[in-house]
C-alpha cells in the first residue's frame, strides 16, 4: 500500500473517468502521483486557473494491481525512448480515441517544459537525441493513469486537504497530538485524519478553516476523548 495524491481545482468524492480528458500524457484517464508537492502544486496551478480554492485528494493505492494478472500494465521507471514514443502517441491531437489498451500506466510525467520541447522536436527544432539528453537533468516526477474502471478498485476512499486555508492547519494540531498523546508524529498524523474533526475541516461547506487552531484542536480533544 501506498499513499498517492490527485491535485485538482475541485473535491474528488468518487472517480468517475467519463469526467477525464483526452490526450494526457498516458492517455484518457485519472492520474494520481506518489509525490505530495507535484500535486499540490498542480492543484494551486488548476485552483488559480479556475478562480478557487485548489485541492489535494489523498488515496490509498493497493500495488498488488501491477502484479495482478487480469489487468495488462504498463511501467517505465524513467525519462527513455520507450516513454518517448508512448507520450507522443497519446498526444496526438488529430483523435480522441484511446491509442492503447492498457489498464494501467506509471511513470515520469510530461510537464510544460517537456510539452514545449516535444513541440520542437515535432518541429524539427531539435533532435530526438538532444531531447532524450535534456531529460537526463529533468527534476525527478511520477505519476499513474487509471485507464479502465475496475483497476479503479484499488485505489481506497480518500482524505481531502485543502491547500491554502487548510494545510497550515493541520501542522499545529498534529504537533498538539504529539505532546499530548505522547506519541510519534506518524500515529498522530493517522488520528488526525481518521477523526471526525479531520471530515469537517476538508468539507469547505462548513467554514471550520477559518476559525483558529486553538477551537479545532478543542474539538478534536472531545472526540478522542469519548
Amino acid at each position: 500500500m501506498i499513499q498517492v495524491y490527485h491535485g485538482s481545482y475541485m473535491v474528488i468524492d468518487s472517480v468517475d473517468l467519463d469526467y477525464c480528458k483526452d490526450n494526457k500524457d498516458f492517455g484518457r484517464g485519472f492520474y494520481v502521483t506518489k509525490f505530495r508537492k507535484q500535486a499540490e502544486e498542480w492543484a494551486e496551478i488548476i485552483g488559480k486557473k479556475h478562480k478557487t480554492e485548489g485541492v489535494v485528494t489523498e488515496f490509498t493505492f493497493n500495488e498488488r494491481a501491477f502484479i495482478d494478472k487480469s489487468f495488462k500494465v504498463l511501467r517505465f521507471s524513467e525519462y527513455n525512448d520507450e516513454w518517448f514514443d508512448f507520450i507522443i502517441l497519446n498526444r496526438n491531437t488529430a483523435t480522441t480515441a484511446s491509442q492503447h489498451d492498457y489498464d494501467i500506466v506509471e511513470g515520469p510525467v510530461a510537464d510544460d517544459k517537456i510539452a514545449r520541447t516535444i513541440d520542437d522536436y515535432l518541429a524539427g527544432s531539435i533532435s530526438r537525441a538532444e531531447f532524450l539528453q535534456m531529460l537526463k537533468h529533468h527534476t525527478e516526477t511520477h505519476q499513474i493513469c487509471f485507464c479502465t474502471t475496475s483497476v479503479l478498485l484499488f485505489l481506497e476512499q480518500p482524505n481531502l486537504m485543502r491547500i491554502s486555508k487548510f494545510a497550515h492547519i493541520g501542522e499545529p494540531l498534529v504537533e498538539q497530538l504529539m505532546l499530548d498523546l505522547n506519541v510519534d508524529e506518524v500515529k498522530a498524523t493517522e488520528a488526525f485524519y481518521a477523526s471526525k474533526t479531520f471530515t469537517q475541516l476538508a468539507n469547505i461547506s462548513t467554514e471550520l478553516y477559518k476559525k483558529e487552531w486553538q477551537e479545532i484542536y478543542e474539538m478534536l480533544q472531545k472526540e478522542l476523548n469519548r
